[in-house]
């Protein structure tokens, strides 16, 4: 199966590099490439990608707030496509923020060729783009800004089980099914099971979110 992407940035250079980075690959077909978010949005509605890769800095329209649109769309509007940001260090807060927006991860953009083909792979089989320690490192920096919420977010957790709990607090702590798998002494398919019932319960997108509502609800803290 094919994966569709698009290339939202504001530097051509950039998106001619990526564009012909992913287009050599047989399960990936470039199906656009757009200057700035609202760009990007008008493309991707009209072109239905699986993936959009998005700058997070842009003219006219920021990765942000184009990853709001794009995964909040208006009524009517069905498609939503995984979203993976593109960044760089300095821009942290955003990435933060375009994860609680339902981005599916990020990736830096001096990234190894073989890293953003691995990315839109993980992001369009439906997983999160977590895996790398700074990511962790960057939602517990920002988690640790914001105080534990309080009110629905914490009382959502009481829906899930004592399983279900342990299993998101070891997600949130960056731990693959593999790794949860081995400290709670369960085989991966049941973990797996376990992931997308809390995904379920909470209405939550994926993982990326998941990690997110973990230290926003106060399960886990900064640190820890």
């Amino acid at each position: 199966m094919t994966t569709r992407v698009i290339i939202v940035d504001d530097q051509a250079m950039v998106r001619a590099g990526f564009a012909a980075l992913l287009a050599a690959q047989s399960d990936i077909d470039v199906v656009g490439e757009a200057p700035d978010g609202a760009q990007g949005v008008e493309l991707s509605r009209r072109t239905h990608p699986d993936v959009v890769l998005m700058d997070v800095r842009m003219p006219e329209m920021d990765g942000l707030e184009a990853a709001r649109r794009l995964l909040s769309p208006p009524p009517g509007v069905t498609h939503r496509p995984r979203v993976l940001m593109l960044t760089t260090f300095d821009v942290d807060d955003y990435v933060y923020e375009a994860l609680r927006a339902g981005a599916s991860g990020f990736l830096l953009k001096d990234a190894p060729p073989a890293d953003l083909i691995a990315a839109v792979r993980v992001v369009a089989s439906g997983d999160a783009l977590l895996a790398p320690s700074v990511t962790r490192r960057l939602i517990a920096d920002f988690a640790q800004q914001r105080p534990a919420a309080r009110g629905k977010p914490a009382l959502r957790l009481k829906g899930l089980t004592e399983r279900e709990t342990e299993v998101l607090t070891l997600v949130a702590r960056g731990r693959s099914n593999s790794e949860i798998a081995q400290t709670l002494v369960l085989a991966e398919q049941t973990v797996k099971t376990h992931v997308s019932r809390v995904l379920t319960k909470l209405d939550l997108r994926d993982r990326a979110q998941a990690v997110v509502f973990a230290y926003e609800s106060g399960l886990v803290a900064p640190g820890e």
